[in-house]
């Protein structure tokens, strides 16, 4: 459980992180950041803060920042139904440099560092560097995982649509759904 008090510290972090992308967000948008510490309160190594511009039976549009080194753990967007095949989703570079890890031939010397204590859920060692400007289309279900560089990072990400409760986790102790008390 993440505390009001980090819960806010967080989200002005992130206003700095899209201040430094140069990315204009209005008053509602910078109300509803959002702090996802997945259940670990870990939110330095393992986090993520992210604004939603939309989501609905169509298509997603998010921004994520990543602090410098803050990892988005390992998972996959199952297939919801028979005519949903699960989330596809782009990420865009927009600032900083943003490794992400997708199932295929592993990298022999990884950019990305994991805790320690965390390695066995990390699986996916494929290595895409996105630095501004770059983008990278993760198919539904493929497990993958994203870490910011040593600057950090803003990425856009475009999608189908985006269920969270029904995204699959690697970690069994991750819980997508920040509680905040």
């Amino acid at each position: 459980m993440i505390t009001k008090r980090e819960y806010k510290q967080y989200r002005d972090k992130a206003l700095k992180y899209f201040e430094k992308a140069k990315l204009a967000l209005t008053k509602k948008e910078k109300n509803s950041i959002e702090v996802a510490d997945f259940g670990l309160h870990r939110t330095d190594e393992i986090g993520l803060e992210l604004v939603v511009y939309a989501n609905n039976n169509r298509y997603c549009a998010k921004e994520l920042v990543l602090l410098p080194h803050q990892i988005c753990p390992e998972h996959r967007h199952p297939a919801i139904s028979e005519s949903n095949p699960g989330k596809q989703e782009t990420f865009r570079c927009r600032y900083g440099e943003v490794y992400v890890y997708v199932e295929g031939e592993p990298v022999r010397r990884p950019k990305a560092k994991v805790p320690a204590d965390k390695k066995d859920a990390f699986t996916v060692w494929k290595e895409i560097v996105l630095k501004p400007g770059d983008q990278y289309t993760i198919p539904p279900n493929t497990l993958h995982w994203f870490q910011g560089g040593k600057k950090g990072a803003v990425v856009s990400e475009f999608s189908s649509t985006s269920t969270d409760e029904s995204d699959f986790f690697t970690d069994p102790e991750i819980q997508r759904i920040t509680k905040i008390g």
